[in-house]
């Protein structure tokens, strides 16, 4: 039987990369595409769906998640704009329901790999900074994808102390500990960086995303795990 899903934000650029590709994946269907102007507690009850892919906004997806949720859906979300808060209570909400779902930053392997490697190196450097650089479009800054990066070297670095982490506000925004530079500009889709500073040497990590189809195989990986969970996870790297 195939997966029932719900392309939500479907006139946007990831929403109709995801309607365009979704054919190719012959266990999943598309039952309907929602956009801003949709009802979509109406449309996942009409269509009975399996899943709902976000693609959405960053000011209300919070609520449009607790929807696909209370309606008894599973979300694929890869809006950005949750905050540490909202995630943990849309844990819990799924939790109630033992129903499956990822938050994802990124659905890029090779951006999930560049995440681990960074997570991985911060243990060694305590000076880093982030660069993360997309098309003008992206509303949100820094990018979710730098948040998570962020995220994960602050929890790699346990035995590292706030004094010896680099500190630079007029330069970056400081997140977890880490600068992130924010870069929009024509000709770019996704892409970041990550650079390590030590004596004589420094060490970069970059991914970049030259389409969006890039993110398609995370994107149909994550329909068909969720189906397999009964909690919501946050992301990609802990559903591989």
């Amino acid at each position: 039987m195939s997966i029932k899903v719900i392309v939500n934000g479907s006139h946007g650029k990831m929403g109709k990369t995801t309607v365009e590709t979704i054919v190719e994946h012959p266990d999943l269907q598309l039952v309907a595409g929602t956009n801003s102007d949709s009802d979509l507690a109406a449309t996942i009850q009409e269509h009975q769906a399996d899943v709902v892919v976000d693609f959405t906004a960053p000011a209300n997806i919070f609520e449009q998640t607790q929807t696909i949720i209370k309606n008894n859906a599973r979300p694929v979300i890869g809006t950005s704009g949750l905050t540490i808060e909202e995630i943990e209570s849309l844990k819990q909400l799924c939790k109630e329901k033992s129903l499956g779902g990822i938050i994802a930053p990124n659905f890029s392997l090779t951006a999930i790999l560049m995440m681990r490697f960074a997570r991985d190196a911060a243990q060694y450097f305590p000076d880093a900074e982030i660069i993360e650089m997309h098309h003008p479009q992206k509303v949100d800054a820094p990018s979710g994808t730098a948040r998570k990066t962020a995220e994960l070297m602050h929890a790699s670095r346990h035995n590292i102390s706030d004094s010896q982490a680099h500190k630079d506000l007029a330069r970056g925004e400081q997140y977890q500990g880490v600068t992130i530079h924010s870069v929009r500009l024509p000709g770019l889709v996704a892409h970041q960086q990550v650079i390590f500073g030590g004596l004589d040497e420094t060490l970069t990590i970059r991914q970049d995303s030259i389409t969006r189809k890039a993110f398609m195989p995370g994107v149909f990986l994550s329909c068909r795990k969720v189906m397999e969970l009964d909690q919501l996870v946050y992301g990609l790297e802990n559903i591989l």
